[in-house]
């Protein structure tokens, strides 16, 4: 295999698919692609198989690639303690890897391992393909744009070095295609899995990038970022791609494709930085007062440290009214901070988005405040609270129309609604309690509220 074509493959890794694993639970048309998936590998012979699995070790800010010469692993989890992968590591293309992501300004290496066992994103498909040695790679928490730019470094690397490698992102699609499938059922489910496909189909990693980041969180899918940084190790290459299978007996989507590289043509990164420019700039253009009075405070106490005095051309919503509120503060479609509060402070709605925005910038415990070389892409939300009413019991609840509090003694915990993710009422009281500090077993009242959602 030479190192100027480069072929790359999106496989799911259901543990059903080993045979030890799943015995007669068959997943026909996934099984027929991952033997021509199998056959292609074994006709190429590549030095090296470059995996990238979601499953893998994971850091927010940090992309993790397994070091060391070798590695192992088994699928006991599975009750198939008996099957074992063993793996030779190509320690020279992975160290060489993480110093083209650290030249380019991406947090990439080895360091941080807490466990050396493969996981099953990386067994699966290794109980199939066979190559001389692996590298094994993490997602992180990322933008889409960054695990693009990562997998051009992983192309760089391989060229470099003029390994024979192929590459295989480990992935499945949503988990949310049947209400009686482990996960249940999501709308954004087969969405999410359709617009990934007729991605691949026709090549067009620009308008996967474009995807909605809520759309995939809804969906909750494994496999998109791993399918981007194929797309980057592709870049600069005039590709074809197939999709081979496409399939969701289980609830859970699984997509197998193929995508061949070589030639030459420009980079799409350009064009990917501008498209997400341009949809933060069409976000700016259609904030209304709440949210722009967020955004703009946020900025400029960055800045300066120091909050802005509400213009003097604020609606009497804005000025005359008073409300508990919650300013959220997103990156890249993850939050990056939310802070509110549940009755007014402050004399005006205004006032009390201008504090809360400063707090969700700076002083939610969960996050490292905002640097001002982020303030480009946050995207914000406000969310204006209505009187807070006790109810009896959780069945005077609805995720999407209701936010809830519950209390006890001193403690209370908030949760609003409508949120990613949260999909019943009882994962809605579970968090609210845990935010409190409320262990389950202590008595607890409940409050419903509703909520005006500025976006």
């Amino acid at each position: 295999m030479k190192s100027e074509s480069l072929q790359a493959y999106l496989v799911p890794h259901p543990p059903l698919i080993v045979p030890e694993v799943g015995g007669k639970r068959e997943i026909p048309i996934t099984r027929a692609a991952y033997g021509k998936v199998a056959a292609e590998i074994a006709a190429l012979k590549p030095d090296t198989l470059v995996i990238f699995s979601p499953h893998s070790i994971l850091y927010a800010d940090y992309f993790h690639i397994s070091p060391g010469k070798s590695a192992s692993g088994d699928f006991g989890q599975f009750r198939a303690q008996q099957v074992k992968i063993s793996v030779e590591y190509d320690a020279e293309l992975a160290a060489l890897i993480g110093d083209l992501a650290q030249a380019d300004g991406i947090a990439a290496g080895s360091l941080g391992e807490r466990d050396s066992k493969l996981d099953h994103g990386v067994m699966v498909p290794l109980y199939f393909f066979k190559a001389p040695s692996v590298v094994r790679i993490g997602l992180s928490g990322f933008s889409l744009e960054t695990h693009y730019r990562f997998g051009m470094c992983v192309r760089k690397a391989i060229e470099r070095l003029g390994r024979g490698a192929a590459i295989i992102a480990s992935g499945d699609m949503s988990h949310k295609l049947k209400a009686d499938g482990p996960y249940g059922f999501d709308p954004a489910g087969p969405v999410h899995d359709e617009f990934v496909k007729e991605c691949l189909e026709r090549g067009d990693f620009r308008k996967l990038l474009t995807i909605d980041p809520s759309l995939a969180e809804a969906a909750a899918e494994c496999g998109l970022r791993s399918i981007i940084m194929l797309a980057g190790a592709m870049d600069g290459c005039d590709i074809t791609s197939e999709v081979y299978s496409y399939e969701g007996p289980y609830g859970v989507g699984y997509l197998t494709a193929a995508v061949r590289g070589g030639g030459r043509r420009a980079s799409l990164l350009p064009d990917i930085i501008a498209d997400k420019k341009a949809k933060l700039a069409a976000l700016r253009d259609a904030e209304d007062e709440f949210v722009r009075l967020a955004r703009q405070n946020v900025e400029h106490f960055v800045k300066t440290g120091k909050t802005i005095a509400p213009p003097g051309n604020l609606p009497p919503g804005l000025t005359e009214r008073r409300a508990g509120v919650f300013v959220s503060i997103k990156k890249n479609g993850d939050l990056r901070g939310c802070i509110g509060t549940i009755a007014p402070i402050c004399d005006s709605i205004a006032l009390e988005i201008i504090q809360n925005g400063v707090s969700a910038a700076s002083h939610d415990s969960r996050f490292e405040p905002i640097a001002p070389d982020e303030l480009e892409e946050l995207t914000y939300s406000v969310d204006v609270l209505a009187e807070p009413e006790p109810i009896a019991d959780k069945s005077q609840l609805d995720v999407k129309r209701y936010g809830v509090i519950v209390t006890h003694g001193r403690k209370r915990g908030l949760l609003l609604p409508n949120l990613e993710g949260v999909d019943t009422v009882e994962q809605q009281i579970s968090i609210a309690l845990q935010k409190g500090g409320i262990r389950g077993s202590e008595p607890y009242t409940i409050e419903r509220f509703e909520v005006v959602r500025h976006k």
